[in-house]
């Protein structure tokens, strides 16, 4: 029929066969082979999908394996700086009680016996010293510089003169000096006029090869910057470190008198200058008094502050704060509300005033140094009328600000009568007004019964032999001074802790002055919360202070073996030392209103920044030390402590303000802690208007009962049973003391 689709056609197979089919054969049979090779690369593709898509998901995993082993790395990295940094401080504290324990072994080996226990002493000293310094962890050892006058003979001590202690050098050696000294962690946070002064007095020194800078445990008294040559470091004859040129060295030293824990050596012929400590507080003593007497009179001058009486201004002055603005910066703008009065102590502002027919404010006054403006905002909230503008660099002002004017000094209702040129339209509020009759609550108490026989008692004795009618009975404790002994009164059931004080370590160390106020503020006290001293004695080699047994233990072993107080055991302590320092800042009368005392004293952990700037301080540096042991009561370790005191007083010095507490302390005295480590020790709690009274009102101490604490019906919730009035077994054990000082006749302890 002619239909080609039946014409039949030969064609061979995939398989190399023939075969003869008709044309719907050939069709059917070439559309199932196209289906059967599309399927089969479908089949491949989607195996292939399935093999990425298996191999995507390996390198995940093996990326995300990689990412963890990163970051366990970066862990252990951490980690491991961390111990090092630890096991490293661990060498340097292994490394000085090695040192004690070598001095010690050595003293005792080569000595007499002087004052021993009852009992006999170990045959393996070292091993008895060892156990004692693993005990005494927790202790506190103090550091005491000496006074910078001395009240019982001051009339010996020349008279510092800056202008003597002035040494020429070039302006670019200044420069140099200048600069290391701003390097040192300690030194920058001086004042520029600090570092000034300190570089005019700077004197030069030379070393030729092999002499000591410093020696390792000699006294240190000098701070050294090197100019030329170089210095090795040595501990125990290690080479730790050498020093670059221009680098600050032995700072420790200006700031009391200590010993070299390290020592320099030159290398080469070496240059350097040095700085004395004498020299370097009589500076910091200088600038802070003429800057408190500048101060002084600038408010003086201030109309509104004329008549305050002469503890309310010293109390301004040392709330007033520095700020420094640079040419054509507002100090207050016009129209905004102001709560802050401003002195201006150096350069030029102008006054400027908008009007109705000037749109841009006009010139109405200038001030210069000894002006001062927004002083209504120490009475109220006070819109500025005008603006103050810098009109040169280097603009400084001092500043206080109402709230802290009000906590300090005292509201405007509190101070109307000494404001009366501000008063017209004020009512006058005397309700709150009842800080001064709140002195005398806590008066000297008058002696019991007890203790005026036991006076009396100890009366008779020999003031230079107690132990014709005193035996040792055991160590209470140990210090650079000396000991303090249990001892008990031949053929009676009667004890009493004897302070044992080396007389030559006394004067080597300048602490006559120390010594006297201890004894005189002990003798005169009469409080719960001070311990009582019965007698002094004296001899040859020894003062000896016979005080109040208290046999409880001492509150750092306690600390240590527990870890950390709970809060009401905190509460406990820190209401005893907190009525403590209420008795003697009321009995204190010879720091007279406004003074400041200078001298560098305290536990390195504990001291106050002003104290470590040498700016002078007064009873606010104990509130400071009060918050340092809120924070080591309750978390067994203070906020601030280095691997030496230096580090120690850098961390001091950075403030508690950003510090990140521990969970172990909750807010309420986390607030405490933080108001009473102000850096600005006129805004800590304590040093307010108030006094201590805003430290007992505290939120922490809601529920306390300071009544009970006061009449001492409170029970203590660290109280320990005693067997006997000879139980010392809360105490550690000190192996006996085999050091027998020299003889030391400068009479000195003459009143003793």
């Amino acid at each position: 029929m002619g239909n080609g689709s039946m014409k039949s056609k030969r064609y061979k197979h995939t398989d190399g066969s023939s075969a003869s089919s008709n044309g719907r054969a050939h069709k059917d049979h070439g559309g199932g082979y196209k289906n059967s090779s599309l399927d089969s690369l479908r089949a491949r593709v989607e195996e292939l999908e399935r093999e990425g898509k298996r191999k995507d998901e390996e390198l995940c995993t093996k990326e995300q394996q990689i990412k963890g082993l990163q970051e366990q790395l970066v862990k252990q990295t951490r980690a491991l700086a961390e111990l090092s940094e630890e096991m490293q401080n661990k060498c340097i504290q292994l490394s000085k009680l090695q040192d004690v324990m070598k001095n010690q072994t050595a003293a005792s080996a080569s000595r007499p016996p002087s004052i021993k226990t009852s009992g006999k002493s170990s045959p393996n000293l070292s091993v008895r010293i060892k156990e004692t310094l693993n005990r005494r962890k927790g202790a506190k050892a103090g550091v005491s510089a000496e006074p910078t006058s001395r009240t019982y003979d001051s009339s010996s001590l020349p008279k510092f003169s800056f202008e003597n202690a002035r040494v020429p050098k070039d302006a670019s050696v200044k420069k140099l000096l200048t600069d290391a000294l701003n390097k040192n962690q300690y030194l920058k946070r001086l004042e520029l006029q600090q570092i000034k002064d300190m570089v005019e007095c700077m004197y030069e020194c030379t070393y030729q090869l092999g002499e000591y800078v410093i020696k390792q445990g000699e006294p240190g008294n000098h701070l050294f910057v090197l100019a030329d040559g170089k210095l090795d470091v040595f501990q125990h004859n290690k080479l730790l470190t050498s020093i670059t040129v221009w680098t600050t060295f032995g700072e420790l030293a200006i700031l009391y008198n200590c010993t070299r824990t390290a020592s320099v050596r030159a290398v080469n012929k070496v240059r350097t200058w040095a700085l004395d400590r004498e020299v370097f507080q009589n500076i910091m003593r200088r600038t802070a008094e003429t800057r408190h007497d500048q101060h002084r009179n600038f408010l003086r001058s201030v109309s509104l502050l004329a008549n305050l009486p002469e503890d309310k201004l010293s109390k301004i002055v040392d709330c007033l704060e520095v700020e420094y603005y640079d040419k054509g910066e507002y100090v207050i703008r016009e129209g905004e509300e102001g709560s802050t009065f401003y002195i201006i102590a150096q350069g030029k502002v102008k006054v400027t005033q908008s009007t109705e027919a000037h749109k841009v404010p006009q010139i109405i006054n200038t001030l210069q140094k000894g002006d001062y403006f927004g002083e209504k905002a120490l009475i109220s909230d006070d819109v500025r009328s005008a603006n103050i503008v810098a009109e040169e660099n280097g603009v400084e002002c001092l500043v206080i600000d109402r709230e802290t004017f009000d906590q300090t000094v005292g509201t405007f209702n509190e101070l109307q009568k000494y404001l009366q040129g501000y008063v017209a339209t004020l009512d006058r509020d005397d309700k709150k007004r009842h800080a001064r009759r709140s002195v005398s609550r806590h008066q000297s108490q008058p002696l019991s019964p007890d203790v005026i026989q036991l006076k009396e008692m100890v009366s008779v004795f020999p003031p230079s032999r107690p132990f014709d009618h005193l035996e040792v009975i055991a160590t209470l404790g140990v210090g650079g001074f000396g000991r303090v002994e249990l001892v008990k009164v031949k053929g009676k059931d009667i004890t009493f802790a004897l302070k044992v004080i080396k007389k030559k370590h006394v004067v080597d160390n300048r602490q006559e002055e120390h010594i006297h106020s201890e004894r005189r503020i002990l003798a005169e006290a009469r409080s719960p919360f001070v311990v009582k001293l019965y007698r002094t004695f004296k001899d040859n080699k020894y003062v000896y202070m016979l005080l109040e047994a208290c046999l409880g233990g001492e509150i750092w072993s306690l600390l240590r073996d527990r870890g950390s107080f709970d809060d009401p055991a905190a509460k406990f302590c820190v209401g005893c030392v907190t009525e403590a320092f209420d008795y003697l800042h009321r009995k204190a009368e010879w720091l007279g209103c406004g003074q400041k005392t200078w001298t560098f004293c305290g536990t390195p952990e504990y001291v106050a920044p002003e104290i470590i700037l040498n700016k002078g301080h007064n009873f606010s540096v104990d509130f400071w030390s009060l918050g340092i042991l809120v924070f080591e009561l309750l978390t067994g370790s203070p906020p601030f402590s280095g691997s030496d005191q230096m580090m120690t007083y850098t961390l001091i010095l950075k403030g508690i303000e950003k510090m990140d507490f521990p969970k172990k302390i909750s807010k309420r005295p986390e607030d405490l802690i933080r108001k009473l480590c102000r850096r600005n020790p006129s805004e800590r709690l304590g040093n307010l208007k108030n006094g201590i009274t805003d430290i007992k009102k505290h939120r922490w101490f809601n529920g306390f009962n300071w009544e009970g604490l006061k009449a001492r019906t409170l029970p203590s919730p660290l109280k320990r049973e005693l067997l006997g009035p000879t139980d010392h077994s809360y105490f550690d054990s000190y192996p006996p003391d085999e050091d027998s000082p020299p003889d030391e006749l400068s009479g000195w302890d003459m009143d003793f």
